[in-house]
Order: structure tokens, then C-alpha cells, then sequence
């Protein structure tokens, strides 16, 4: 039987740091695929990312239900990790967010959020943009409260690492853990600098060839930022109050 120790751990400092750098407050969450039972996923009960511990965590299958989870309250959007782990085998972990400076990218019209810099190469040439009034009309909360609405949203990402979510935020998924925060963290970073670029006139993108060599040279490097990520995250978390 596999350890799932080590697994929730990374989970739960998942959480602190997307906290810690912004990418979520009260809302959003993050996943991580089972260390040994690819068709469940770990996942945090209803909680603040910033609030989550280890005893938190829960396991869940593939329809979205939770192993063991008794009263706990459940995240309403657990489909959009359940849905995309059916559909990509590849994604270890996934995080969704309601990113700050990513949203207006999801509401303008052909402004699509691209790499503009060498840290976010993995954005490519474009994220995609899941609108949900094509699936669901234009009366819902925008939120993916089912599974067909996850498998819709899994179709819009498709081979993609981000998918942006027309005025709601955005899902990001990465091989594992370490590499899905790297992706929500710089792909918010890159939405403020992408915006502010265009503000100040033409701007050069990074070509299909070099976005790609990018994000392949970042995956070797992920190691660093984690641990500074995790340390500012701890030390912030346990800081005593004045």
C-alpha cells in the first residue's frame, strides 16, 4: 500500500503558497492525482486554501465523490479536477483559481493571454476560453457544479496547461504539484505583465518555437522556486501576531 503522507503534505503546502502568493483567497483549490490509483484524486475539504491541513484532505473517485468524507462539506467545483484527470492521463495535479489579472483576458474579445516572457512559456501561443453559455445557456452561476460541465471545460483546455473560464478565472494543470503552482503563480504574474506591456504599445510575444524551449528549460528549475515558495509561506503562516 502507498504512502499518501507524502503526497498530502505537498498538497497541503500546495495550498499555503498559491495563499501566500495571491493566486487564491477564501476561493480556490488545488489537487493532486493519487500516488497509486490513478482514477482518485486527493483533494481539501470546502476550506480557505490558507486554512487547509493535512486531517482536510480527502480522497476522491472520478464522479467526484469523496472517500470517508461524512458531514464535510465538499468544493462545489470538484468536477473541474475529476473531469480533467478522466481526460488527461498526463495531468498530475490541478489548480483553479479566480486569478486577479488573468479574468479580464477571459472577457475581451480576441486578446488572448500568451507567453511574453521566458518564465511563462507554458502559456504558448494562447490559452483557450471556456464559455459556458455554449454548454449551459446564459442563465447559470458559472460555476461547474456537475460533470458534464467539467468534461466541457477538460474539451476547452484540451492539450493546453491553462484555460482561462469567461468571467470567473482559470484552470491550470501541470504534471505534478510543484509544477501545476508554478503554472498558476507565473500565470498570474504573466496577466499583469502581458496587460501592462499592452498598455504601453506593440508587444513581442515569444514565437510557438521558443514558448515551448522555454517551458521545457523551466520544468528542471521548478525544485528552486518551490522551496522558496514554501519557506515564505511557513514563515508568514507561524509569524506571531502583533
Amino acid at each position: 500500500m502507498v504512502d499518501v503522507a507524502a503526497p498530502i503534505d505537498e498538497l497541503v503546502a500546495a495550498n499555503h503558497i498559491l495563499a501566500d502568493q495571491g493566486v487564491v483567497d477564501g476561493f480556490g483549490h488545488v489537487s493532486v492525482r493519487h500516488p497509486s490509483t490513478p482514477d482518485r484524486f486527493l483533494l481539501a475539504r470546502s476550506i480557505a486554501p490558507a486554512l487547509a491541513t493535512p486531517a482536510d484532505i480527502l480522497e476522491f473517485d472520478l464522479e467526484g465523490h469523496a472517500r470517508g468524507a461524512s458531514e464535510r462539506t465538499l468544493y462545489l467545483e470538484r468536477f473541474i479536477h475529476s473531469e480533467i484527470y478522466r481526460a488527461r492521463p498526463d495531468v498530475g495535479a490541478v489548480v483553479h483559481s479566480h486569478s486577479r489579472a488573468v479574468v479580464p483576458f477571459s472577457v475581451v474579445a480576441d486578446v488572448p493571454l500568451r507567453a511574453i516572457w521566458h518564465v511563462g512559456g507554458f502559456l504558448g501561443t494562447g490559452c483557450p476560453v471556456f464559455e459556458i453559455r455554449a454548454v449551459a445557456g446564459d442563465a447559470t452561476d458559472l460555476l461547474i457544479r456537475d460533470a458534464a460541465l467539467g468534461a466541457a471545460l477538460a474539451r476547452a483546455l484540451g492539450r493546453h496547461a491553462v484555460v482561462l473560464m469567461r468571467g470567473h478565472g482559470c484552470t491550470v494543470v501541470g504534471s505534478d504539484v510543484r509544477q501545476a503552482v508554478f503554472n498558476a503563480i507565473y500565470t498570474e504574474v504573466s496577466a499583469a505583465m502581458q496587460a501592462e506591456a499592452m498598455r504601453l504599445g506593440s508587444v513581442s510575444y515569444l514565437t510557438r518555437e521558443e514558448a515551448t524551449a522555454a517551458a521545457d528549460c523551466n520544468s528542471a528549475q521548478i525544485a528552486r522556486s518551490w522551496a522558496l515558495w514554501r519557506i515564505a509561506a511557513e514563515r508568514r503562516r507561524y509569524q506571531p501576531q502583533t
